[in-house]
This record gives structure tokens, sequence and C-alpha cells, in this order.
């Protein structure tokens, strides 16, 4: 490919993003050319692989799409969209189908039928799952040996994306820079049809399931290009991250509290049946809620498996359990510390039925996007649902564009391991985005209210305006914690992932999705 002016041409459709949003639409998108941009190499540093629960689908004896369908507008809080749940979960059996077809090892029982798991707020058995708390890994394997089989697809790895470019209105590409490269210029990559699946924003947080590099910079690029963002106030907090010092912290996945773990603070009293008749499996906003009023009076909260699971931990559940040994944590005699964490983002960029944007030439999936889905709250193991059937949605909606053709060569950047974790360091380790990432956590974490908004906005005005070397990566971030914000203080009501202290009750006029743009944000964070 003749470099001319550092611009490249995707030809075809160009993908921002390699989980599994991005990597399930390329190869939808075959024989049709597609490149992926990927700022590590395939499977490092994208949140589907971080995924322990498994997909959700209604496939086992006498559960219904319809119920699945209906569950999930349960989770939502009333805001979830009835056509999109209905017709999403519709899609799943066949969601599932592609990925076993891929190579993905789920787990079946003696008959090969898929032996399924269960979730808070599911009313059936229906987590398609891959040893036990492996699925987002033993999936994303499985694609990446397939995408590395499809000569359509062309994956440039060591690249991220800064910016999207726009002509007349039109997304026309992407500005992109070689990772921990900071001072050349940016290369534009031109392409026809682009697809944004670059991740949510947990990393914004400083206590977090997420990977590092996942810190609201898909939302910021498209809220900054002018597209619309839907439910951005929407964060859900993971109730059951493990309480260590690391960064991220680790997971320990949903499916324990399925299999019947319970919740205790340090005085062994436990709380969750005196709050929710579900008890542990209530939905993730209220025991969230429940596990931060516990911390925040002084108490501790500890998972325990040991009576429903004992040593069967270690080889059902071996992520948690390696976890737990990494931090010290015998999770067969002693109990698990959790704490909630940042976990899922159900607003982001607005996107129809296809997963078209509000922007020509944009289309969104994955973590990215706000399909309505979610509504207020996930219902948990929709996300990576939720994620191939928008990318198969999309694949379908670009391929009328694309005709079948040959890619041209498109040189690569080679991965440089030391460059990568060097320039991750700097980015992380940078005094504005630590205090942006406290900022968040303490103003607009699981309980929010005027006066912390308030101040939440003034002091991401303050690091927008002071930090040194303000990038476009810095930017990204202080964009989309600047809508997150701004979309709490203006709902003035509590609604699932959406909590405040100085409205605690749902509010009728609220039943309904915000959308804001950019322009909005700013004005409301003027007014702080």
């Amino acid at each position: 490919m003749t470099v001319i002016d550092n611009t490249l041409n995707a030809d075809g459709a160009l993908i921002v993003g390699a989980g599994l949003a991005g990597l399930f639409t390329a190869l939808k998108l075959a024989p049709r050319p597609v490149t992926v941009l990927s700022p590590k190499p395939l499977g490092m540093g994208a949140s589907s692989a971080w995924a322990q629960g498994g997909v959700a689908a209604a496939v086992g004896q006498g559960d219904s799409s319809h119920a699945h369908a209906a569950d999930t507008e349960m989770a939502g809080a009333g805001i979830v969209d009835h056509g999109t749940a209905e017709s999403v979960t519709a899609e799943a059996a066949a969601r599932i189908e592609d990925l076993a077809r891929w190579g993905t090892p789920f787990d079946r029982d003696d008959f090969g039928n898929y032996a399924l798991g269960k979730e808070a707020a599911h009313s059936a058995n229906r987590i398609v799952k891959v040893e036990g708390d492996r699925a987002g890994w033993a999936i994303m394997q499985a694609i990446i040996a397939e995408v590395r089989r499809t000569p359509s697809i062309r994956v440039v790895e060591g690249i991220t994306a800064l910016s999207l470019a726009r002509d007349n209105g039109r997304i026309v590409g992407v500005f992109c820079r070689k990772l921990g490269d900071r001072y050349s210029e940016p290369v534009f990559i031109r392409a026809r049809a682009t697809v944004l699946a670059a991740g949510g924003l947990g990393g914004l947080y400083a206590v977090t399931t997420n990977p590092p590099g996942v810190r609201g910079h898909a939302m910021g690029m498209a809220a900054r290009a002018g597209a619309l963002i839907a439910d951005a106030e929407f964060v859900q907090f993971h109730p059951t991250a493990i309480a260590t010092d690391a960064d991220p912290a680790p997971l320990a996945t949903e499916a324990l509290r399925g299999e019947g773990a319970i919740l205790v603070n340090d005085l062994g009293e436990r709380f969750m049946p005196a709050i929710h008749p579900d008890a542990e499996l209530a939905p993730r906003d209220i025991v969230a809620r429940a596990n931060f009023r516990q911390i925040q009076s002084g108490r501790q909260v500890f998972l325990d498996t040991r009576q429903v699971l004992g040593a069967d931990i270690l080889t059902r559940f071996p992520t948690v359990s390696q976890y737990c040994l990494d931090a010290g944590i015998d999770p067969v005699a002693g109990m698990i510390p959790v704490t909630p964490a940042a976990h899922f983002h159900m607003g982001g960029v607005k996107v129809d039925e296809r997963g078209r944007s509000s922007l020509p030439g944009l289309w969104v999936c994955g973590e990215a996007s706000c399909t309505g889905l979610h509504g207020a709250n996930r219902l948990a193991s929709n996300s990576l649902l939720e994620a191939t059937v928008y990318g198969a949605r999309i694949a379908d909606d670009i391929g009328g564009l694309e005709p079948v053709r040959n890619l041209a060569p498109f040189k690569g950047i080679e991965w440089d391991e030391a460059e990568g974790a060097k320039a991750e360091a700097i980015l992380r380790d940078l005094p504005a985005v630590q205090q942006l990432r406290r900022v968040m956590t303490d103003l607009v974490g699981v309980e929010r209210d005027v006066a912390g908004l308030n101040l939440a906005l003034q002091q991401i005005a303050r690091l927008e305006a002071t930090a040194e070397h303000v990038t476009s990566a810095f930017l990204n971030m202080t964009t989309s914690a600047t809508l997150v914000a701004a979309a709490a203080l203006k709902r003035t009501e509590s609604r699932g992932g959406h909590y405040r202290t100085d409205f605690p009750e749902t509010d009728e006029h609220w039943e309904h999705h915000t959308t804001m743009a950019l322009d909005e944000a700013l004005a409301i964070r003027a007014n702080a």
C-alpha cells in the first residue's frame, strides 16, 4: 500500500476494536474485505476476554426467548426497548450456533446439550458457559483463530484510534497513531464504512473490573465527532469484584451466587435477604448498593462459597480460584473479600436496530453502543449476546454496500511488548488520569447527588484545562466522563444503575431514555 501524506485506504469496511463485537462483525462480513484495528495483539486488552459468566440464550428445555426478553425488561428498570429485547433474544440461539461452529467449546451434558448456568435476575438456567467461568476467554480464542484463517480480514495490531474523520457530515475513517508514539503525525485511514467497537468506559473509575485501555475512548471519539449519546448516566457496578489492591480488580463471577454463594459482612451477618426477595440474586444494582452501604458503614463484605462449593470451586471456577490464590486468599477454607467496581456501561453511542449511529458512515456495536437492550441495568450475560447480534446486523447492513474483492497489501505495525507496556503505564500514571478516575469513583459512582455531580463536572473541566500534554486520548476520556456526569445530573430520579441520594425514588416522568450531544453536556458542565 502506498502511503501518501500519511493516508491509507482500508479497501473496505474499517473496524475500530478487536473484542468480540469487532471480530464477530468482521467474520460476518466475510468474504467482503475488512480491516480491523487493534491497539494490542488480538486477545489482549479486550473486555470480552475477561467475561466470566457466558452468553445468555434461551436454548434450554422449557425456556423461551420471550421469557428471556421479559427478564431483560425487568432488570432494565422500565426503559428497555421492548422490540429490541424481543428481537435480540430471538436471535440468541443462532448466534450461539455461530460461536459453536467457529470452535467455542461450550459446556455440554452427556447428551450433547448445552450445560446451562443461572445468574441474577434470570428466571431460568440460560447462561451458555465454558468451564464454569472461562467463557469470554474461550470464545475469544476460538474467534481469533477463525479470524486468522479468514483471508478477507486484515488485522492491524499496535495502532490506536484517536479521532473520527468527518467530511461533509459523514464519517470517512479514523485518525490513528502507533501505540506509544505520542509525537508523530497521526495516520489517516480512509473507509466508506467505519465500525466503532472499541469498548466501554469502566476504566474511567479508580475501582474497575475493566482492562486498562477501556476508558471511554470510543464514546469520547464519537461524541467529539458529533454523534448522539444515549443513557450515559447508567453505569453498572459489579457487586463482587475481589477486594485486593489490584488495578483492575479481579472479578468473582455472578455465577458463584447462582450456585448459592452468599454475602456476609465481617460480623458474619447475611444482609441481602432483608433487602430483596431474591437475596444475592437480586439485580446487580441492588446488590452493589447493599455492598457499598455495608462498606461505607465501616464493615467488610465477603462472598462465602464454602458451603455450596467447598473444594469444587478450584475445578468449577478456575479463573476466580486463581485470582484468589494470586492475592493470598484461600477460596476453599476462607471467604472472598468483595467490593463494588465499575463494570459495564449501559449507555453509549445511540444506534438504531441496524447498528447505525446518528452520523452517516458510522456503525457502533458492543459496549460502545447504546441499543436500548439494557435499559437502566443490564441483565447478566446479555453483553456478549448483544455484541454478537449487532455484529451480525451491522455486517448484513454494510454487506450491501461493499463488493467482494481482494484486499491490497497493508503494512502492519509490529507489536513491541515493552513499548506497549510503557505507553500504557505512561497514560495510567499521568496525575491527571489518576485524578479523573478518583473523581469518577468518589462523585459519579454507586451513589450520586447534586453537589457531588456539580463538583465532578467542575473538576473534570479543570483537569481538561490544566493537564500537561493534553492529548486526543485524554480528551476522549474527559469527554466521556463529562457526558456521564452531565446525564446523571440531568436525571433527577433513581433508576437501575443510576442512584441519586437526593432523588432516591423512581419517577414515572423519567421512564424513558436520555439522549445528549456533547454541546449540551458541555453547557451543563459550564453551569455546574
